[in-house]
């Protein structure tokens, strides 16, 4: 009978893995982000489920969140380019200063607590889901992007707290993007390109940053579980141009008010998880 119920188990955690991987890809492609807020949480209350503490169950689904967020920024980041709405200049600035960023935060990942991860998650989510939903200006801080020095530093801010949070940068960089006037479209098309140049060498980091611990999943390679990335990975891919091709036919204001709700959401998962 247990032999059963540890099967059961294992089948609807593979099918909760199968469908978190179809959300990630829609969200990719509809809001410019790795999905990383989705499959973080899944990723976690899963290793829970499988007997995992927290100190182990959340780096491993930070860096398997990050894992796969490769492929899918990348099939995002080219589907909006052919849409003409990726500012290729921007990710050329902030190449290098992203790239320490997430090393850096990979570096705190080996001794961080997991409730710093969870923090973050709230701060940023809840910041960037406010500003969406409140119509108005004031919360545009100038029409136009800083000059090169500020653009580094939010570059290397956002790769530093992107790689504590296992996400794309999306949500990160698209609040930057948006408080410096730039259009909603162009902002999410162009957060999809810094995906790619955060989750490669995010996903490295967490791999080094977790070789040698103990009491990591079976088939994981230092912090990012293989059968989770394995698992996920081909429903993401198939829905990403499905959410890249929604996002272009949504109004700006629809797109705001749906990137902000769903910001919001992730935002109260984590805070439950901070203070159950």
């Amino acid at each position: 009978m247990d032999i059963l119920a540890n099967q059961t188990v294992l089948i609807e955690i593979a099918a909760a893995l199968v469908l978190a991987g179809a959300a990630i890809g829609f969200l990719a492609g509809l809001f410019g982000v790795g999905g990383g807020a989705i499959s973080v949480p899944v990723f976690y209350e899963i290793f829970g489920v499988l007997g995992y503490p927290p100190e182990v169950a959340m780096p491993v689904a930070v860096g398997t969140s990050l894992a796969v967020i490769i492929p899918t920024s990348i099939v995002s980041a080219r589907a909006h380019n052919a849409k003409g709405t990726l500012d290729m200049a921007i990710l050329k600035t902030w190449a290098v200063p992203v790239l320490i960023g997430v090393m850096l935060g990979s570096f705190i990942a080996r001794y961080a607590a997991p409730e710093v991860f969870q923090a973050v998650f709230v701060i940023i989510a809840t910041v960037n889901a406010v500003k969406l939903l409140r119509k108005g200006k004031s919360w545009q801080l100038r029409d136009t992007l800083p000059g090169p020095l500020v653009m580094r530093l939010g570059g290397g801010g956002i790769g530093l707290v992107s790689a504590i949070m296992g996400i794309g940068g999306g949500a990160v960089s698209n609040l930057f993007l948006t408080l410096h006037g730039v259009p909603i479209h162009r902002a999410v098309s162009t957060s999809a390109g810094v995906g790619v140049l955060i989750a490669i060498p995010g996903t490295i980091g967490y791999i080094l940053a977790g070789m040698g611990k103990d009491g990591l999943p079976p088939a994981s390679l230092g912090f990012v579980s293989l059968a989770a990335f394995a698992l996920t990975i081909p429903t993401s891919l198939l829905t990403t141009r499905f959410g890249v091709a929604m996002a272009h036919r949504m109004e700006r204001r629809s797109l705001e008010l749906a990137f902000g709700t769903f910001l919001a959401l992730v935002a109260l998962r984590f805070l439950y998880a901070l203070f159950a």
